[in-house]
């Protein structure tokens, strides 16, 4: 897995955001929150992810784009240290929920802090399937 958030990576279904909403699990690290759902890509990427900054919250296009910006940065630079030598495949949706404008060091720090947490809360997951398969 590279630093690149290529095309392939990016979120774009309309039936995947849908589901993620309804069926997804969640996680937060504030001001971002995480929502995941496990599933399988045709074109066999691992992840795919797409983020989101609230009209109501921010209302003009500069600052929600800025923060846009500042996300997918952070993503990029951070999936490869959380997510490397994962076997599943998961889709993401990264929303910031503050009001308040953000800097790139916050915003970087908060994400580490999410995908800290997404891999407690999933490592379980990892673990019941591997101890299921040795049950067998």
């Amino acid at each position: 897995m590279s630093f690149k958030y290529s095309k392939k990576d990016k979120l774009k279904s309309k039936k995947l955001i849908e589901q993620l909403f309804t069926e997804g699990k969640a996680v937060t690290a504030y001001p971002l929150k995480l929502i995941y759902i496990k599933t399988d890509f045709e074109d066999g990427s691992q992840l795919k992810t797409g983020v989101s900054v609230s009209k109501r919250l921010h209302k003009t296009a500069v600052s929600r784009n800025q923060i846009k910006r500042l996300l997918r940065e952070a993503y990029r630079l951070n999936k490869q240290l959380y997510f490397n030598n994962s076997s599943h495949s998961f889709a993401f949706m990264i929303l910031y929920l503050s009001k308040d404008g953000t800097t790139f060091d916050k915003l970087n720090h908060s994400m580490k802090l999410l995908f800290k947490k997404f891999i407690a809360k999933n490592e379980l997951l990892v673990e019941n399937t591997k101890s299921n398969t040795s049950d067998a």
